[in-house]
């Protein structure tokens, strides 16, 4: 009787079988056709691989010689520092690779602990909590701290991780126009009637290359009773006197109640983010930040980089005040040669093409002249506004920034984007 339903079973096996298989075929269709369109709208984002540490000068897979480096996140250029390598391998000898365990079973080594005591010290708060990113920070935050009975207010260029982070919460989200003042202030009156405010925004804009401003922000958080919120990743190490970021810049580091900032751009540039602000926040985020509680410890490696290149900050602002001069030498001798350059003064300089396929091929005919950079496009930036995001560091020379505008405005005229 067993072997007998086991005969009348296998018959229908073979139809399973073939739905899974035409779902697969489905699948598959959907994909190509979807990858397919990105081609066809020129936004394709291929993957360059370098050959080399990261640095102002690297090796790329397929190109002769060496190549400068106009696109990483680098600021002090501290991802190839002697002592910043030193210091990740002292960690990694006397703390191993990994924890294989989340902060609070077995997690927390004693650099940890070390390290968020650093980072609150340099930001001048109470505590601070790691994270795997800072785009775990981001998603930790919001949810953790907001209920139903709250208001976020977003600039609406946040940073994707703000906006994902947003989504998770339960607050009531609105959204204002990008730096309007006059249009946040109308949303605070809007939420007067909710138990918490937040007010979120970058410090400094990525695609842009512009710096909230934080003292009308402040002002208006004043006003009306709210909360601010920072994201420093594209300020932390480089912007204000001592690179302490956008507050330190705009002189509002008592009026930001929360900064979430990254380990994987100016301070070292390996991986790694953080939350840094009130103790009792602190505390509670370790009690309910999901992507603290589900996911591993940093690795000793990164978390020794990281602290080394903190120490290297703290100890001289010599790096920082280098990064003002090279910036403004690279801008006016763009903008002189006729390229649009959005932003003020911060080493995020995007030049402006418009066109997704102009901006992808310059930036390939860069790279055969010896400069790496990138053409950004839609879904990244909105659309026809593509542009290729030129990125200044401390370790470039002014050798370097000159090839680099001499690049551009040979490409710029082959490609008709300069007269």
């Amino acid at each position: 009787m067993w072997a007998g339903r086991v005969l009348r079973a296998a018959p229908s096996a073979a139809p399973r079988g073939r739905r899974a298989l035409s779902a697969l075929t489905q699948l598959r269709g959907v994909l190509e056709e979807e990858l397919d369109a990105i081609r066809g709208a020129g936004t394709w984002k291929s993957e360059r691989v370098i050959t080399s540490r990261q640095g102002p000068r690297i090796h790329v897979d397929g190109v002769s010689g060496g190549i400068l480096n106009f696109c990483a996140n680098n600021y002090l250029g501290l991802s190839s520092h002697p002592e910043v390598i030193q210091a990740g391998l002292q960690a990694l000898e006397e703390f191993g690779a990994g924890l294989s365990s989340t902060r609070f079973i077995c997690g927390t080594q004693s650099i940890h602990k070390d390290l968020e005591a650093k980072i609150a010290r340099f930001h001048q708060r109470e505590d601070a909590i790691l994270y795997p990113s800072c785009f775990d920070a981001n998603a930790g935050l919001f949810e953790a701290l907001l209920s139903p009975q709250d208001a976020v207010l977003s600039d609406e260029l946040n940073h994707a991780s703000i906006i994902d982070g947003i989504r998770l919460c339960k607050a009531h989200k609105y959204r204002y126009r990008h730096l309007d003042m006059a249009d946040l202030e109308a949303k605070l009156q809007e939420a007067q009637n909710h138990r918490l405010r937040l007010v979120a925004t970058d410090g400094a804009f990525s695609m842009d290359g512009d710096i909230a401003p934080l003292q009308e922000i402040c002002h208006l958080a004043s006003r009306y009773g709210a909360l601010v919120f920072v994201d420093e990743c594209h300020a932390t190490g480089f912007l204000g006197a001592t690179g302490r970021g956008t507050d330190e810049l705009l002189g509002v580091m008592d009026q930001v109640t929360i900064i979430n900032s990254t380990l994987g751009k100016a301070l070292g540039g390996a991986s790694g983010g953080y939350t840094t602000g009130p103790g009792p926040l602190v505390s509670l985020l370790r009690q309910r930040a999901r992507p603290y509680l589900f996911s591993n410890s940093l690795p000793p490696a990164v978390v020794g980089c990281a602290s080394k290149a903190l120490d290297l900050l703290m100890e001289s602002n010599a790096i920082v005040q280098s990064m003002a001069a090279k910036t403004k030498r690279f801008r006016s001798k763009m903008e002189a040669a006729g390229f649009t350059v959005l932003g003020a003064s911060h080493p995020i300089c995007p030049v402006m093409l418009g066109d997704a396929r102009l901006a992808s091929c310059m930036a390939d005919d860069m790279l055969k002249r010896g400069i790496f950079v990138i053409g950004f496009s839609y879904p990244v930036v909105p659309k026809n506004k593509a542009r290729i995001r030129v990125q200044i560091s401390a370790v470039h020379s002014e050798e370097d920034i000159d090839r680099c505008v001499e690049a551009f405005v040979e490409v710029g005229r082959l490609h008709g984007a300069l007269p």
